[in-house]
C-alpha cells in the first residue's frame, strides 16, 4: 500500500518539475538520474554537475527510501529531472545546487536556507512540515523536522506540504486509529481536530454507530460545501474543548502542532540542565499540550485517548498521571513525545497503552501518490508553470 501512495506523490512532483522549464538557461546538456550507493560519493558528484538546465530534486537522509525510488521511477522518461538524494549531514553542502527539496527528517533551519541559492520549492513527502513552531526551539533534538518558514519566505522560495487528502495518508491514518481503537471503542467517539484524518475517520466510525462530536477552529457556514454533512452528531469549537471531553467515550486527537495547541515551556527550566542534568529530557518533552491535566480531568473516569497527529500535542506529565492514577482508561497512539520512541519510557509499563511507530501514513498507495506529487512539482517547476497539489504554507 505504501508502494502505490509514493507513486501517486512522485507524479505530481514531476508535472510540477516541468513546468519550471522556460525559467532554466537553455545552453546546458540534458542529465539522467544519477543513482550512487556511497552517500558521500553521490554528495561529491551532485556537486560536481553544473548542468543547470536539470530541474535538480533533493531527497533528504536514506529513511524512508520508497520516497526518494518512487519519484525516480514516476520521472525516469523525463532527462531533465534528477533526483538525488544525500545524508542529513551533507545537506548543508549541496543544498546550494539544488531546485527542490524534498526535506523528510531533515530541519532546514535559516542557515541552510540561505545556502539553497538556485531552491524554488521546499516541500515535505507527506503532511509533517511543523515550520517555525517546533520544540527545536528550545533544543529538544527529538523533534527535529521541518521547515524554517519565515527563513525561506524572505529567500523568496516557496515552502509547501502535500494534502493527506489527496495521496491516502489522512486516509490511512483515519486507519490507523480505527486499529487503535477497536480494543477500546465504546459508544461515543470526540474527534479533537476536524480536518482531513478527523474526516475520513468519521465515515470509517459511521456504519459502526458511533455517535460522533466534533471540534474545530472555524467551520463552513455551509456543512455541505465541507463535504462532512451528516457525519458528525454535534460540532464545536475550542471553547468546547474540556465540554466534549466530559461527554466522550473515546477522545482522538488530529490537530496540527502550532503555537495553539502546544505550549513550550518557558525557558526558566533550561536551569534544570545544570541541576538534573540526567532527568533533562524529561524536561523537554513535559510541554504544555492542549491535552493537558485540564483537559484529562475532564474525561469521563476509564474513557480512552488515541493521538495520531503530533506527539507534543499530549502532555506527557499530564498523561502519566491519569494513566497511575486509572482516571484515563486506555492510550493509544501512534506519534510519542520523542521520536524514536523510548523503550524504557515508564508510559510503557501500563498495561492499556498501545503504541505503533509513527507509520498510520506509511503505505504503498500514500507514498506512490506522494511521489506523483513530487514528481509533478518537478516538471511544473521545471516548466514555469504554477505549482499545484501542494498546500503552500507562506
Amino acid at each position: 500500500m505504501a508502494d502505490l501512495r509514493a507513486f501517486c506523490i512522485t507524479s505530481r512532483l514531476v508535472v510540477l518539475l516541468s513546468k519550471f522549464e522556460r525559467f532554466l538557461p537553455k545552453n546546458e546538456f540534458f542529465t539522467t538520474i544519477t543513482l550512487m550507493d556511497n552517500n558521500s560519493k553521490r554528495a561529491e558528484k551532485m556537486v560536481e554537475n553544473s548542468d543547470n538546465h536539470v530541474t535538480r530534486v533533493l531527497f533528504c537522509g536514506p529513511y524512508f527510501p520508497a520516497s526518494q525510488n518512487y519519484t525516480r521511477e514516476y520521472v525516469a522518461h523525463l532527462p531533465y529531472i534528477q533526483v538525488d538524494e544525500t545524508s542529513l549531514e551533507d545537506v548543508p553542502d549541496v543544498i546550494g545546487n539544488y531546485d527542490i527539496c524534498v526535506v523528510k527528517n531533515r530541519r532546514v533551519d535559516s542557515e541552510v536556507i540561505a545556502k539553497a541559492n538556485r531552491m524554488k520549492l521546499m516541500m515535505q513527502y507527506g503532511v509533517g512540515l511543523d515550520g517555525n513552531f517546533h520544540p527545536t526551539n528550545i533544543h529538544h533534538q527529538d523533534y527535529d523536522v521541518g521547515v524554517d518558514v519565515e527563513a525561506a519566505t524572505r529567500h523568496g522560495i516557496k515552502v509547501a506540504r502535500i494534502p493527506g487528502s489527496v495521496t491516502g495518508n489522512s486516509a490511512s491514518c483515519a486507519e490507523m486509529a480505527i486499529y487503535l481503537m477497536l480494543g477500546l471503542l465504546r459508544k461515543q467517539v470526540f474527534i479533537l481536530g476536524f480536518g482531513a484524518i478527523g474526516v475520513d475517520l468519521a465515515k470509517r466510525l459511521r456504519p459502526f454507530g458511533v455517535k460522533i462530536i466534533a471540534t474545530k477552529r472555524r467551520w463552513a457556514m455551509d456543512l455541505g460545501s465541507d463535504g462532512i454533512d451528516g457525519l458528525i452528531d454535534e460540532k464545536g469549537g475550542p471553547d468546547n474543548l474540556c465540554e466534549f471531553a466530559a461527554e466522550a467515550d473515546i477522545v482522538v486527537t488530529s490537530l496540527t502542532l502550532n503555537a495553539e495547541t502546544v505550549i513550550l515551556i518557558p525557558l526558566c527550566y533550561l536551569y534544570s540542565f545544570f541541576l538534573f542534568p540526567e532527568e533533562y529530557h524529561l524536561f523537554m518533552i513535559m510541554q504544555a499540550g492542549i491535552v493537558d491535566s485540564k483537559f484529562l480531568s475532564s474525561m469521563k473516569k476509564g474513557a480512552l485517548l488515541v493521538n495520531i497527529a503530533r506527539g507534543p500535542l499530549l502532555d506527557y506529565k499530564s498523561v502519566a498521571s491519569h494513566l497511575e492514577s486509572g482516571h484515563l482508561g486506555g492510550l493509544g497512539i501512534d506519534v510519542a513525545w520523542q521520536e524514536p520512541f523510548d523503550p524504557e519510557d515508564p508510559i510503557l509499563k501500563f498495561p492499556n497503552v498501545l503504541i505503533t511507530p509513527h507509520v498510520a501514513g506509511v503505505t504503498e498507495y500514500s507514498y506512490r501518490t506522494m511521489a506523483k506529487v513530487v514528481g509533478d512539482c518537478a516538471v511544473q517547476i521545471h516548466t514555469g508553470v504554477p505549482v499545484t497539489g501542494v498546500e503552500f504554507v507562506n
